[in-house]
């Protein structure tokens, strides 16, 4: 039996680290035991073998169990232990249970012992220390607490009501999408599938109308599973979180939630298939209502994961406990019993603002029952961390606008637009970090990252914390290692922040931790032992709008086996918001690859455009560039050829900001180079312009309608515009989709609107 186990569980990843390996664990028991370790009907059954001739080979294999030794090595310290294994040793010698004197069943906590806590991670300091004298932790169990009375009815549900049937495993009466959670992680992957997942390119083979969307459709990997006759009653819901999320919804006006956006989007996150939402409209743009309904899906997806997460632990634990004193082989080291990961964290979000985590938290916290949010603890804490801030903290701007990350709201913010007011009129601080805790009756805010359900930081956070673990060995970012949901919000904010952190953070995800973390190995899944749990993770991405890099991380770093989903668009452009009757002339020029792209358009400025402004008496010349490596190179030729120019970059000083705008409004620098980042935080309105040239599209596309407009007062009011085929993603974000492929598949190279 032991080596058996053994040989079945042990590691095929030989890069795995000694601290989890199942099987160096066990052979220690088994050497600490020694001579001790063979009970006696063992021991004759070696006796009798040494004559076979094989002896070294029988001798392994009829050694004690490592359910014997697990119970021999703790039967010093636990009473109730040695009872057991004294029970079995008698079974095995054909004796009834009836014969034994004093064996009863496992103790209980006392009330007030008895921690509300009831996920039963591992991972939990608390669980870890909070064994009370005369307690025993079983082995496979670490972290078991006895539950009081009233634990299943306020924690979970029945196992019927979760399609449950023996150890947690779905039943057959339970419906797919009911069960796709446990569909989802309890598919243990071959290395064959890894190398396949590795190596296969995924195409999109279907695609479905999106409800409310009419220029949009889902396309997908696989097989469809977004069909009509798929829908059950709870939509693979727990039915108190379901129940729950429906009287919001009708609360709030909803009626008919099987046809509403809710629904459709919670189908595409209980798929646990990665997902790319690329044209949510934010709530800063006249879109609450899509904004709040996608957080809100997103949320109860995230709070149905942690807590099906904690009642298929809870129930193995209670199953243990329960049989602890049994002689059931294999009840503590069954792969039933595989229910978790290295730490406890299991969902992430990332946001880009403490003024949208505000609104996430506080949404979620509404969407949790009643009987899970008895108390909420910190929650003053948190408003006025996460809240805005008062007058006297947002006096100096000079502060945040030497930060290009963060500006704070400045006295001119009234004369800003509305979604610049909206999006940046809360607490716009990227640092921050939080841990959340459900318990059976509360919800704790401020939480220990290893003994919290969910984290909701910012990229710049946590690649800080990343960054201080490599300087300091005593830290580290372990609780990274167990992520299994992975949300990204607002990806185009945090687009205008750092991209390369948010990768670097994600890479950093489901990594074999550096340290134990007091996790039970016995009962870690399979695939966090192998270093699979990547190909299980879901990344929900979602963005105002599409863009290469967005894309190229959801192809890179998004490796789910279910597969993807993506939304794909046409889109109908913002030219009808130029107000002024402004000639846009658009260039186009060639470019053999991407990685040539920004070579060749510095090549085409210096050679067609610069010639023409150069020996120009006209001053007044706009030069917008969508990023700050463009910035960077433009502002090196221009200085080379000795030109006339001033910078609105994105970490110019305050002074020099205000001393460029003045300059250039009085004619005494004829060009300034202004970059989309500087304007997404500053929205500065620039006087003086007579000719803008956009030497690369905006990525925002409402950015590119505020610019033109600039040109009020202008004599010629002409605005050049230079691009390529590579840019179709911008392009047909301002020009229309259809204008857009004509533009990069026609013969000709320019392009004249209106």
């Amino acid at each position: 039996m032991g080596k058996q186990f053994v040989k079945k569980r042990g590691l095929t990843n030989s890069k795995m680290s000694n601290k989890f390996d199942r099987n160096k664990r066990l052979r220690k028991i088994q050497e600490e035991n020694g001579a001790h370790s063979s009970s006696p009907s063992s021991s004759e059954e070696a006796s009798g073998e040494e004559s076979s001739g094989d002896a070294v080979e029988e001798v392994i294999y009829k050694e004690p169990s490592v359910y014997d030794n697990l119970l021999m090595k703790l039967g010093s310290s636990s009473e109730s232990v040695a009872d057991a294994f004294k029970m079995r040793q008698r079974q095995e010698e054909g004796r009834s249970d009836s014969e034994e004197e004093g064996v009863g069943g496992p103790e209980s906590l006392s009330e007030s012992e008895q921690e509300d806590d009831i996920s039963g991670e591992g991972t939990d300091t608390e669980s870890r220390n909070c064994t009370t004298e005369g307690t025993l932790q079983q082995p496979g169990s670490i972290g078991i607490r006895e539950q009081n009375e009233d634990a299943d009815s306020v924690a979970s549900d029945t196992d019927e009501e979760h399609g449950l049937g023996l150890n947690g495993q779905p039943s057959s009466e339970a419906s797919a999408h009911a069960s796709s959670f446990h569909e989802h992680f309890g598919h243990n992957l071959s290395k064959e599938e890894v190398d396949d997942l590795s190596k296969k390119k995924l195409k999109y083979e279907w695609e479905v109308p999106a409800v409310d969307m009419s220029n949009c459709k889902w396309v997908g990997t696989g097989e469809c599973f977004l069909k009509d006759d798929n829908l059950y009653s709870d939509y693979g819901l727990k039915p108190k979180l379901y129940k729950h999320w429906l009287d919001i919804y009708n609360k709030s006006g909803g009626n008919d939630f099987h046809s509403s956006k809710q629904r459709s989007f919670f189908s595409l996150c209980n798929s646990y298939r990665d997902i790319l939402h690329s044209n949510k409209k934010p709530f800063y743009l006249k879109g609450q209502e899509e904004d709040s309904n996608i957080m809100e899906t997103y949320l109860m997806h995230s709070l149905n994961h942690i807590f099906r997460t904690r009642d298929l632990v809870t129930k193995n634990d209670t199953k243990v406990a329960k049989n602890k004193g049994s002689a059931k082989e294999g009840i503590l080291i069954g792969d039933a019993f595989l229910d978790r990961g290295f730490t406890r964290p299991k969902v992430l979000i990332l946001l880009p603002l403490k003024s949208i985590a505000l609104n996430v938290v506080k949404r979620l916290i509404r969407l949790t029952p009643d009987a899970h949010k008895v108390n909420v603890e910190h929650i003053d804490r948190f408003c006025d961390e996460f809240g805005t801030k008062k007058e006297e903290e947002d006096k100096d701007d000079d502060d945040a606008s030497q930060n290009i990350r963060g500006t704070r709201k400045s006295n001119s913010q009234k004369s800003k637009p509305s979604d610049y007011q909206i999006l940046f009129g809360g607490n716009n601080d990227d640092n921050f970090s939080i841990g959340i805790k459900f318990t059976r009756k509360s919800i704790k805010l401020y939480n220990d990252f290893y003994t919290s359900d969910m984290i909701v930081a910012s990229p710049v956070n946590l690649h800080q914390k990343m960054t201080k673990a490599e300087e300091n060995k005593e830290q580290d970012v372990d609780y990274l290692s167990s992520i299994e949901v992975l949300i990204i919000d607002h990806a185009d904010i945090i687009l205008m922040q750092n991209w390369s952190w948010l990768i670097e953070v994600v890479e950093q995800l489901n990594r074999i931790p550096s340290k134990q973390h007091g996790t039970d190995v016995m009962r870690i899944r399979q695939w966090y032992l192998d270093g699979y749990s990547r190909f299980y993770r879901q990344t929900v991405l979602l963005s105002y709008h599409p863009n290469p890099e967005i894309n190229a991380f959801f192809n890179h770093h998004c490796a789910n086996y279910q597969g993807k989903v993506k939304l794909a668009c046409e889109y109908k452009g913002v030219l009808p918001k130029v107000l002024l009757n402004v000639r846009q002339i658009y260039e186009r020029f060639n470019a053999d690859s991407i990685e040539k792209a920004d070579d060749a358009r510095l090549e085409y400025f210096t050679k067609k455009v610069f010639p023409k402004i150069k020996d120009s008496i006209q001053g007044g010349i706009m030069l917008f560039l969508s990023s700050y490596f463009e910035f960077v190179r433009l502002r090196n030729f221009l200085k080379s050829q000795n030109a006339s120019f001033c910078l609105l970059g994105d970490y110019t000083e305050p002074s020099d900001i205000s001393r460029a705008r003045v300059w250039f409004f009085e004619g005494k620098r004829k060009m300034i180079l202004y970059t989309e980042r500087s304007h997404f935080y500053h929205r500065y309105k620039i006087r003086g312009i007579q000719n803008l040239i956009i030497y690369s599209l905006p990525e925002r596309k409402e950015f590119y309608p505020e610019i033109v407009n600039m040109l009020e007062g202008s004599h010629n009011m002409t605005c050049t515009v230079l691009f390529s085929r590579f840019d179709m993603l911008r392009l047909e974000r301002i020009v229309g989709s259809a204008p857009a492929k004509k533009m990069v598949k026609s013969e000709k190279g320019v392009f004249v609107f209106c």
